[in-house]
């Protein structure tokens, strides 16, 4: 492999440089814990450290994993999830990286070497029934000016840890990690959505919700944590980049765009969940409770059209679930 032109980290050592490649999925864990993609064996690093992660855009995002020493990108202590720069300099504990990554042009012709030589990957792009959930924390800017810059850190890669958890715990993966917000996929059958899968995502999203208040008792922090979130279901163009049985997942299209949307829109009407029309329709299967959801009609950012949307607070989703999950599991 030229490492010249292939996106890789060099890994400085007293025995020499190291070359370790980005390729192969979209998405590399690094820690001490032998389930990383990149094992460091420094005890000033954490079992699970920073995360890097490739966007369809061709940038690569750094997010540290609520690290106990932090991770650092030319000597500044990353809080949030920041896009890495050719030649940009990692620092994880004691152990320092470089970033190398080559320009679009060059990657276009990586991309033709690649998969050649990853013969287990392929590349396929299918319209596919997906639902998204798109969570986004509450008044994180504000939380970002009253907070040390390592209590944030450390906060956000905790949050971003746990919501990876839950979510794979609930049938799917963390599609995006953006700033303050994670994006969720669900690939569903020709037949439809299940009640089991529509269950899953409501579950995965309450989850979410006591996990983000959970982390009030955690940390000392000015307020409680909270989270807003849309959920959108319909048709995507979903392309499978991954290879084995870990395959990376990217849906593109207005279903996803308007999940973001919705997510938005909470703010504008005041609740916690919107969900559009088609999720509405399955979430009815499950015998939702007339006063579960409310609607309205808004305004989505970029769309001529106003949309009808279903509101609803996450207690009225917690109790729901209480009352429904034993009987659509059993």
């Amino acid at each position: 492999m030229n490492f010249q032109s292939t996106p890789h980290l060099v890994l400085r050592t007293e025995e020499g440089n190291r070359y370790l490649p980005l390729s192969g999925t979209n998405c590399w864990t690094i820690g001490r814990g032998d389930e990383n993609n990149f094992v460091l064996s420094d005890r000033w690093i954490s079992r699970n450290h920073a995360m890097l992660q490739f966007m369809e855009t061709g940038e690569y995002y750094l997010i540290d994993l609520g690290s106990r020493n932090g991770s650092f990108v030319n000597g500044r202590r990353v809080s949030i999830p920041v896009t890495l720069r050719n030649a940009d300099a990692l620092t994880f504990g004691q152990t320092e990286l470089d970033f190398f990554c080559p320009s679009r042009q060059q990657q276009e012709e990586i991309s033709m070497d690649m998969s050649k030589e990853f013969t287990a990957t392929a590349i396929l792009h299918v319209r596919r029934l997906i639902s998204v959930l798109v969570v986004d924390i509450r008044n994180f800017t504000v939380l970002t000016q009253q907070l040390d810059e390592k209590l944030l850190s450390e906060l956000i890669g905790t949050w971003f840890r746990h919501a990876g958890k839950i979510i794979r715990e609930y049938g799917s993966w963390v599609d995006k990690y953006i700033g303050d917000a994670v994006m969720a996929v669900w690939i569903h059958g020709p037949q439809g959505v299940s009640n089991h899968e529509m269950l899953q995502i409501c579950q995965a999203l309450n989850a979410l919700q006591h996990m983000t208040s959970d982390l009030y008792n955690q940390y000392p922090l000015p307020f409680p944590l909270r989270i807003g979130a849309g959920i959108n279901t319909g048709y995507a163009m979903v392309g499978n980049t991954g290879s084995g049985d870990r395959p990376d997942y990217t849906a593109l299209g207005d279903t996803v765009n308007a999940a973001f949307r919705l997510e938005t829109s909470t703010k504008q009407i005041g609740t916690d969940l919107a969900v559009g029309e088609t999720t509405y329709e399955y979430l009815s299967t499950l015998g939702i409770d007339a006063d579960l959801f409310k609607e309205y009609t808004v305004h989505l950012k970029g769309y001529e059209m106003p949309t009808l949307t279903y509101a609803a607070s996450f207690p009225a989703l917690d109790a729901f679930l209480q009352r429904k999950v034993g009987k659509v599991m059993g």
